[in-house]
């Protein structure tokens, strides 16, 4: 299966975001182990690298731990194409339109995110971490 890992996501496992992590890592679990392929946009990453050296207030440790991510994660391209599409969604947070468009022309199967209610309009399923785990593994 395919999924788009949401900032979010990502973050609540980089920064032990307490109880969030639980399911973020068994989820970045299941990536390493290649049962499932996760993705992030690459404008994605910039925001997760802001709030890593922002939490351990050292760029090296924030870098390191990007590494990690970039080592399981794969990293879609953002166009623009995508750009332009996103502005066309019924979508209100434009950041979030853009991940779904990406994720969409990658056919990726869904966007896991704790923040839904964003994704209602999503042209990709959007779905908690949580309810994740339970219906699929």
């Amino acid at each position: 299966m395919n999924v788009l890992i949401d900032t979010n996501v990502v973050l609540d496992a980089g920064l032990n975001r307490h109880p969030h992590n639980i399911f973020a890592e068994k989820i970045l679990l299941f990536i390493s182990e290649e049962k499932l392929n996760g993705f992030i946009t690459a404008n994605q990453v910039t925001d997760i690298f802001y709030f890593l050296k922002k939490y351990y207030r050292d760029s090296e440790k924030a870098k390191h731990v990007l590494i990690d991510f970039f080592n399981i994660l794969d990293i879609i391209e953002v166009t623009k194409g995508d750009c332009e599409r996103a502005v066309s969604l019924p979508m209100e947070d434009y950041e979030d339109a853009l991940l779904a468009t990406c994720a969409k022309r990658k056919k990726l199967e869904l966007i896991i995110t704790r923040n839904l209610k964003d994704f209602v309009d999503s042209p990709v399923k959007a779905i908690n971490p949580e309810a994740f785990l339970t219906e699929y593994f």
